[in-house]
């Protein structure tokens, strides 16, 4: 039998757009303490925010680039703006945001989306976010979900209290910039004993060429509440490089419980450069469900700090680099205390000559008894180009730990192929069938549409990939 060729690269053409944009604020390239101030100025922040911006911006200029991961040596810190505001207007109604902004996530299918099965919905253009919107029977049970600079106009007893306590600004050069230069993002609250039964969604879009994008996204779930929270993230695809570098921090108190799904689409050019930590106190539990597609390159090891007993979290995380790029991803999880329990699951597919890279950190702190915990990474090399590599770091302090790791490396099989043929199967919905089958436990855990979705682009890019 011919060796089947695969063509996985996702159609761009959904995304693939961009908008003339007038803006009523975009600054020069380049960044600097003035320009700092002066995002903070213009959003009209309190002084104790514009403090931590500036440490954070010195921090970051002190701070050498990461050098064991993926290559970052092409970046040009110079060379982005790192502010754009598209407009002056946010609306609370659909008919209030700009037409042309409106025209953007009606062709990506965000009002479609609210309207369907979203509890709240927020749209980031940009620097800023231009649209935010939640149902009026979660507000009335005390849910917030605004935007983070609403939050810090209208809630700053909360930001101030949470802000920088999971990623503090010197954690890394990454987190120091986004803390410095900060736009945008999601707030969200849930009070006590309070379940938000349908998904909140944020979507973020960059439209400029060599735009800076930082949101900052904060989720405090109180004891017992729960909450679902989706983000989408798409580009353009120019000649330059654009910068998406931006943190999340949760907060899971005594019995909560936080699912965070991503949805990474990036282009291309897109370098994404992103910290996300949680924490979870005593029987609380943490989800981070993580798809990068996209970007040129990609960093990114959600945490989670499994800080109470019987605190749980799972990390769920796909990757897929075709040419030019390099999806560097995984997962960390910090048991610090006694009946906790994780599991990190990684699948990634490398085709075309591009590198997928799993990093992961599994420690068991002295005293942690009765940890169980988990971590399997599995990688699907389309051709031999192409390349993947594993980075499993264990460590145990704590003699009463079960623990277990598995890692497998391969490549289509032909005698799947030969199988399913054999039944009748025409070659190329056998291939869609094995690549399908592989993504099969990250596809599940979504909703119904964004299953459908992901499905759909898989086929997709399968169809006449049979050679």
């Amino acid at each position: 039998m011919s060796k089947p060729k695969v063509d996985l690269s996702f159609d761009y053409n959904k995304y693939n757009f961009r908008d003339e944009v007038i803006y009523s604020i975009k600054f020069p390239k380049g960044l600097s303490e003035e320009i700092v101030r002066e995002i903070s100025r213009i959003k009209n922040e309190p002084s104790w925010m514009e403090e931590i911006r500036v440490k954070a911006y010195k921090h970051f200029i002190e701070r050498p680039l990461p050098t064991w991961g993926a290559d970052l040596s092409k970046i040009d810190f110079n060379e982005f703006h790192y502010f754009a505001r598209p407009t002056d207007k946010k609306g609370r109604s659909w008919e209030e945001v700009p037409e042309y902004i409106k025209r953007t996530f009606e062709l990506l299918g965000i009002p479609e989306a609210e309207r369907k099965f979203l509890a709240g919905v927020g749209a980031q253009y940009e620097s800023e976010v231009v649209y935010h919107n939640i149902r009026k029977e979660l507000e009335s049970k005390g849910v917030i979900f605004v935007d983070t600079d609403t939050a810090v106009r209208e809630y700053p007893e909360i930001v101030k209290k949470y802000f920088g306590t999971v990623v503090p600004y010197n954690d890394n050069k990454f987190a120091a910039l986004n803390t410095a230069v900060w736009s945008g993002g999601s707030f969200i609250y849930v009070p006590e004993g309070v379940k938000v039964d349908l998904p909140l969604q944020a979507y973020f879009r960059i439209n400029a060429q060599n735009i800076g994008q930082f949101e900052r996204t904060l989720i405090i779930a109180e004891p017992y509440s729960e909450v679902h929270y989706i983000e989408g993230c798409t580009a353009p695809i120019y000649a330059t490089d654009s910068l998406h570098s931006a943190v999340v921090e949760i907060i899971a108190k005594k019995g909560a419980k936080v699912r965070y799904t991503t949805i990474q689409n990036w282009s291309i050019d897109v370098y994404n450069l992103v910290t996300k930590r949680a924490h979870a106190y005593e029987e609380a539990t943490v989800e981070w469900v993580d798809a990068n597609i996209g970007s040129k390159v990609t960093m990114k090891y959600p945490s989670i700090y499994l800080l109470g007993k019987h605190a749980r979290g799972e990390i769920l995380s796909v990757a897929f680099a075709g040419k030019g790029q390099h999806q560097d991803t995984g997962g960390k999880i910090f048991h610090l205390a006694p009946y906790t329990s994780s599991r990190i699951t990684s699948k990634s597919v490398s085709k075309d000559g591009g590198r997928t890279t799993y990093r992961g950190l599994l420690h068991v702190a002295k005293g942690a008894k009765g940890v169980k915990a988990t971590v399997r990474c599995d990688a699907l090399l389309i051709d031999e180009k192409s390349k993947t590599d594993t980075y499993p770091y264990v460590e145990i302090l704590e003699d009463d730990a079960t623990v277990t790791h598995e890692a497998t490396v391969g490549k289509i099989s032909e005698d799947q192929l030969f199988y399913l043929m054999s039944r009748g199967i025409p070659e190329n919905e056998a291939l869609n069938m094995i690549v399908l089958g592989f993504f099969e436990p990250f596809i599940k855990e979504l909703p119904m549409e964004y299953a459908v979705e992901m499905n759909r682009l898989l086929r997709l890019e399968m169809t006449g990939a049979v050679g």
